[in-house]
Formats: structure tokens, C-alpha cells, sequence
């Protein structure tokens, strides 16, 4: 099955790096690119891709209220892609809205051409990009220096869960792949992969990232703990 992706960068080269990088995998397919948030929305909702590679900084529209306006569309607008932010720093307050805006991680422009391939993979199938431990710092780092409005309400939410789920979404937040969840749990995968699915539907979040958010933002997880 191909997996179908736009580009939006205001950076032409950048576009058509991408583009030729992504369009040489069998399983990927490049249906199209715009400059700003403004035609990579409208360029979204005419091609109905899989994944949105989203530029953070952008004339027109940023990429953070285009991501807002793919994952929250209005009424009859049916269609929701994944967006995988790409940004030049790696530390970005725009990100962090991002991810709470739905957005499925991010990558650095900089990253290699492997990463970015595997990005586009991952984020396709419904994972997250935050098991690599620059990302957990940096998430970590946002819940420091920001409060957490939600925590009343996500605290509730939390009973909901099985003390088992809520250990899974504590592994989640620390930015544990499920391989690595079913070794400290010494359970199988499979079994992880179920208890991070209830998780998700319990708590009403769309994927790994908004969920590693929740666990921050509701206390379960303190800034800066091993």
C-alpha cells in the first residue's frame, strides 16, 4: 500500500529535496507541494493525503495554524492527515503546540535522508517520533517551563485507566518504544500494543505524542525524573 504525502516549506529546494528523497521509495508517493500554510491546507484537502510534512516557520500561514486547521477541521470536512512538523531548531515552543494540537512529532531538516524516509513510515502507521531521547528532553523541557492548565481534568481522566494502563502511559511519556515497554513490563509486545490502544480510546488522544502531553500535563510524569 503507498503511502501518500505533500510538502509544505516555503524553501523551494527544501521541497524539492524532499520530494526527490521521498518519490525514489517504492512505497511512497509525492502528490504534491506548496509554499505556505495557506496552499498546503487547500492543497490537503483537494489530494487527501496520508502524511503532511509541515514546515514550523512560514509566510502567509505557519505551520502550526495549518496543522490546527488539517487535524480540527470544520464541520464536513471528513478528512484528517498525519503531520510530522520539520524545523530547523531543536528546541521550538511551535513544536510543542503542535504535538498538543494533534501534530504526530517532528523531524530536524538537518536530519538524515534515512531519518526522514523512516519518519514518513512511522508517522503513516499511526506511531509517533518520540523515542529518540532528544525528544523526550525537549518534552520534558516544555512541561518545565510551562504550566499545566489541563492537570485538574487529566488528573480525573487518570482513574479511568487500569493501574497496568497507567504504567504503559507512564513508559509512553518517558519515550519508550513498545519493544522496549514489553521488556521493563516483561510482557509481550502484542500485549503492549493492546494497552496502549486502550489507553489512546480512554482517554480520547489521537496517538503517542498527545498522550506523552497528557501524562504531563495530568502530574503522572515530573519534568526531569529518571
Amino acid at each position: 500500500m503507498t503511502t501518500r504525502v505533500i510538502i509544505v516549506d516555503d524553501q523551494a529546494m527544501v521541497r524539492a529535496g524532499f520530494a526527490a528523497l521521498l518519490a525514489a521509495q517504492s512505497d511512497l508517493e509525492v502528490v504534491g507541494d506548496a509554499p505556505d500554510g495557506v496552499r498546503g491546507v487547500e492543497l490537503s484537502r483537494r489530494t487527501h493525503p496520508d502524511v503532511v510534512l509541515m514546515d514550523v516557520r512560514m509566510p502567509e500561514m505557519d505551520g502550526l495554524e495549518a496543522a490546527r486547521q488539517l487535524l480540527e477541521p470544520p464541520p464536513g470536512v471528513l478528512h484528517r492527515p498525519r503531520v510530522l512538523m520539520l524545523t530547523t531548531f531543536d528546541v521550538d515552543d511551535y513544536v510543542y503546540e503542535a504535538l498538543r494540537a494533534g501534530a504526530s512529532g517532528f523531524l530536524l531538516k538537518d536530519a538524515p535522508p534515512g531519518d526522514l524516509i523512516s519518519a514518513v513510515r512511522v508517522v503513516a502507521a499511526g506511531e509517533a517520533l518520540l523515542a529518540p531521547s532528544v525528544t523526550r528532553r525537549l518534552i520534558a523541557d516544555f512541561a518545565r517551563r510551562r504550566p499545566a492548565p489541563r492537570k485538574g481534568r487529566a488528573a480525573l481522566q487518570l482513574k479511568g485507566l487500569t493501574p497496568r494502563e497507567t504504567e504503559v502511559l507512564e513508559l509512553i511519556a518517558r519515550g519508550l518504544s513498545n519493544q522496549e515497554i514489553a521488556a521493563a513490563l516483561i510482557v509481550a509486545e502484542q500485549t503492549v500494543k493492546t494497552h496502549v490502544s486502550r489507553v489512546l480510546a480512554k482517554l480520547a488522544l489521537r496517538d503517542r505524542a498527545q498522550a506523552v502531553i497528557f501524562a504531563y500535563e495530568s502530574g503522572l510524569v515530573t519534568p526531569g525524573e529518571q
